[in-house]
């Protein structure tokens, strides 16, 4: 098949859209597919264009297989409401023109920006071709969630735009089962909802030992236990929370890396509080993410404390999982139960202080519970290869051409 992909994000940009995305696209084009996504210049979260790439009307390049085609958007840093939506609006129209001149059998648009969708439904149109919605996050409920927007006749109108892009979707790929409940429940058809977790590229997590290196280079004593945060600093992860909580507790190192919108605020709060033990990075190379990942003790995966990130499951499970390192858990919902199905950490209530410490505590003072995790994650980074799901995801694309 001859596979056209739309996605703002992408490689070498390190979020979790990119990394999905340009995982499964790798897999299909092995088994032989023609792959061509249609992506912008590399930025987030700075909204600085990376090295080596410009801001061009079109530009194509070659990567492991796929045919990358960027094209010229307004660039914005992961921070405002307005520039963002401008950013993800420059986007989508200049994707839907540069799409209408490759040749494809199905198309296939990702959230969360659903402008991106847009994109894909008036091009499926032009080329009369089936095309498929990724649902990643639920777009406009996330957006509220976090209080992005808090006009709610603009939310309303936003819903609309996206019931009438399910409904006309040939199928619906969503990564969360909850995603899938929340779908049906407001009247979009159940078999044409297919499931398809996150996952984790199993080949890229056998990683040299890199720990005793970067824990020298970091001054981080030896009987001091590594928290870690690796991901998106942004508006929906309540880092601040992790920062005050954190404060007092002895022979614990914080890491964060990353880069997004609340990152400038983490530093100040950093140093208002005076946590010489917290330690905040710059976002690193995918290549690098799992050496890092390999020096925590104790991973850490936050979200602010809302319904709507009840139906959210955090791609960085799987990449900490694969290397067995416990999980501790600030998020409700689905993400809660496969956390505890798999045995794979503990979590603790959103944004409860108390709860925090107590499960914290846990992990670091009870040996045979942190083994049962680590075993636990191995388990669970199995059963989420990328490889099966990218699979999986291409069964749903060939019925979707076939029908």
């Amino acid at each position: 098949m001859r596979i056209l992909f739309l996605s703002d994000n992408f490689p070498p940009e390190v979020n979790a859209p990119a990394s999905r995305t340009y995982d499964h696209c790798t897999e299909w084009t092995v088994q032989g597919h023609d792959v061509t996504v249609l992506t912008c210049a590399p930025n987030f979260p700075q909204g600085k264009v990376y090295s080596g790439y410009k801001n061009k009307l079109s530009q194509t390049e070659q990567m492991d297989g796929i045919r990358v085609i960027r094209v010229w958007s307004w660039i914005a840093s992961n921070r405002g409401t307005l520039i963002r939506i401008i950013d993800f609006l420059s986007f989508a129209m200049m994707a839907f023109w540069r799409g209408l001149f490759i040749k494809t059998d199905v198309i296939v648009a990702t959230s969360p920006q659903f402008f991106t969708a847009i994109s894909g439904y008036l091009l499926s149109l032009c080329k009369q071709r089936p095309w498929i919605f990724e649902v990643r996050d639920l777009w406009p409920e996330s957006i509220l969630a976090v209080g992005a927007i808090e006009n709610r006749s603009l939310i309303a109108g936003l819903e609309k735009v996206e019931l009438f892009l399910y409904r006309r979707a040939k199928r619906i790929v969503v990564v969360s089962d909850s995603f899938k409940t929340d779908m049906v429940a407001r009247g979009i058809c159940a078999e044409k909802i297919h499931v398809v977790r996150n996952g984790i590229d199993m080949s890229q997590s056998d990683v040299t030992d890199a720990a005793a290196t970067l824990r020298v280079d970091h001054g981080i004593a030896e009987d001091h236990i590594v928290i870690g945060y690796l991901g998106t600093l942004g508006m929906a992860h309540g880092l601040d929370f992790i920062l005050r909580s954190i404060k007092n507790i002895e022979k614990v190192v914080l890491f964060i890396i990353g880069d997004g919108a609340a990152r400038h605020d983490l530093i100040r709060l950093k140093r208002e509080l005076e946590l010489d033990h917290v330690i905040i990075l710059d976002a690193v190379p995918k290549k690098d993410i799992y050496s890092y990942i390999s020096v925590l003790d104790i991973a850490l995966i936050n979200l602010k404390k809302s319904d709507a990130f009840k139906k959210v499951i955090p791609s960085k499970i799987f990449e900490n999982a694969a290397l067995q390192k416990p999980i501790l858990l600030g998020l409700e919902g689905e993400a809660k139960s496969i956390i505890e199905s798999y045995q794979a950490g503990i979590a603790f209530q959103p944004e409860d202080g108390a709860d925090f410490k107590a499960k914290l505590s846990r992990l670091m003072e009870d040996p045979a519970f942190y083994q049962q995790c680590q075993q636990g994650g191995l388990r669970l980074a199995k059963d989420h290869d990328r490889i099966k799901l990218a699979n999986d995801m291409l069964h749903v694309i060939s019925k979707a051409v076939e029908s």
